[in-house]
């Protein structure tokens, strides 16, 4: 007899369907085609297992299985529940009308246990542009799967359950999952809040420019100066996701195998923080299987270096197209996967290798051009695209004995979405523009016209203070976020004047 059930591949962040054909016939054999690698083959011992272990067994005939499309390389042990509901509905132990309407996946324990997989909301999404009714899954997916409106989806923990719902028999019960209460409990939660911070109001102010118009920041200090405090706080002041930005990050997790169990969507902006010994694959993705690196996992939300001098600069090298682009590109032999990676880059580091340049009280002990050469790890190109440079002094015991309250990020917040409202309209006929920190050359001409007083104080600043010709095109735009922050449509001196402090690092001189 022959049988169809249905499965899914993951690539990238999208899934294609599997059908998986069993056909049962006289004879002793055992075979799966449709180029499945090493886990999906030795699925055969786990069904095998799972069901002696539940009452059922492998028919002792010849047993033919076909992964189509068979061009596909299907991998991993998520096939494992499709292929036995194939086996047994080609043996006639359950009924094989019902299997046409869903799509099942799910790994197989010996003890018909089911355990949870990667990649189930692409799979859940695809499920339901294909017209299927709804999915099977182990029950630890079920509510990442049901945020996908239109498909019934079941979670089963054993082998068992699926068995007597194909059967019709009571066993699983339908997973629901109501994504605007889920999403608007959730979205705003932080145990973070920049009201925690003392002190620190000018660096405050920066986090607040960056925020507003998505620029990359670096924060340059000496230890303990507050500044992985302040970058933690910075998701706490973005726009809170939409429904589109949130399942386009949880696709994107779920494919990395990093929800949590029983987990539905994130809601909020995602934090990466990966140590400085990170490989570049692991930042930017790939492997044999090519998986979402730290990039793309920091999709719509921030990617924070801490220490940035201290990673190899072969790693930071690779980040340089991705921040232009906001996408990466996983080339192989046979196949080319795109991750997205739209984030922020949050970097810090120490002024010099012991740390006290520049400090208030602290005598640096670093000798001459040590302090240019520490600076160097960082190429010119990567510099280039961090439009914000804020030195970070220590706060003085005075501030951090104070009682006053800071401002709340929820107070912050709300000019923030002001100024990112008036860009959303601003470049609403400009695919793939959201923030002033995107904008073209092209787009700079038009939209950040300065005066002539203007002209004249950015030239004498870049003159005085000897700033580079690439902090030009960085001052216009981090103007153009100071004034919509000021719901001002032109940018006036005071807005430039503002800009151009936050060009540390391109200060003639800075480094000694």
């Amino acid at each position: 007899m022959l049988v169809k059930t249905f499965g899914s591949a993951v690539y990238g962040i999208n899934a294609t369907t599997v059908t998986v054909e069993v056909n049962i016939a006289d004879g002793v054999n055992f075979l799966i085609v449709g180029l499945p690698d090493s886990a999906v083959k030795e699925s055969h011992q786990r069904i095998h297992a799972a069901l002696r272990n539940n009452g059922f067994r492998i028919p002792g005939k010849a047993i033919t299985i076909n992964m189509a499309p068979a061009d596909i390389r299907k991998e991993g042990s998520a096939y494992d529940l499709t292929l036995a509901m194939g086996i047994l509905a080609a043996a006639g132990d359950i009924d094989h009308t019902l299997l046409a309407h869903y799509l099942i996946m799910g790994e197989l324990s010996l003890d018909g246990g089911i355990q949870p997989v990667k990649g189930v909301l692409p799979i859940a999404i695809q499920a339901q542009k294909e017209g299927f009714k709804g999915l099977i899954l182990p029950y630890e997916n079920a509510r990442e799967a049901a945020v996908v409106e239109g498909l019934e989806v079941y979670g089963a923990r054993k082998i068992t359950e699926v068995i007597a719902f194909f059967n019709n028999e009571p066993g699983l019960v339908k997973t629901n999952v109501n994504l605007e209460e889920e999403f608007a409990g959730k979205s705003g939660f932080s145990d973070v809040d920049f009201r925690e911070v003392k002190g620190q109001e000018n660096i405050k102010r920066a986090m607040e420019v960056a925020a507003a118009g998505g620029h990359n920041v670096i924060l340059i200090g000496p230890p303990g100066a507050g500044k992985t405090m302040l970058a933690k706080r910075l998701p706490t002041i973005l726009p809170l996701m939409n429904q589109s930005e949130a399942l386009e990050t949880t696709k994107i997790h779920s494919v990395a195998g990093k929800m949590g169990r029983n987990q539905g969507l994130l809601t909020t902006r995602p934090f990466r923080s990966p140590h400085h010994t990170i490989s570049d694959v692991a930042l930017v993705g790939g492997g044999g299987v090519p998986q979402p690196g730290e990039i793309s996992l920091a999709h719509n939300g921030i990617l924070f270096l801490d220490e940035l001098p201290e990673f190899k600069r072969t790693v930071l090298e690779v980040m340089r197209q991705p921040l232009e682009e906001r996408k990466i590109q996983i080339s192989r032999a046979k196949s080319s996967v795109e991750f997205p990676a739209s984030f922020m880059l949050v970097a810090s580091m120490n002024p010099c290798p012991c740390g006290y340049y520049n400090h208030p009280e602290k005598q640096c002990v670093c000798g001459p051009g040590i302090v240019q050469k520490y600076l160097n790890r960082i190429s010119g190109p990567l510099l280039d695209r961090i439009d914000i440079h804020v030195e970070v002094t220590p706060v003085p015991f005075k501030e951090l004995a104070e009682e006053r309250v800071s401002e709340s990020s929820e107070a912050v917040r709300q000019r923030v979405v002001a100024a990112r409202h008036l860009q959303e309209k601003r470049f609403s006929g400009s695919k793939g523009v959201y923030c002033n920190a995107q904008m073209s050359s092209k787009q700079l001409q038009s939209i950040c016209k300065i005066d002539k007083e203007g002209q004249e104080l950015l030239k004498n600043a870049m003159e005085r203070l000897g700033l580079s010709a690439r902090a030009y095109d960085r001052i216009l735009k981090v103007s153009r976020t100071i004034a919509d922050l000021g719901n001002s449509e032109e940018i006036r001196n005071e807005h430039l004047g503002e800009a151009i402090q936050y060009r540390s690092l391109d200060r003639e001189g800075w480094a000694g």
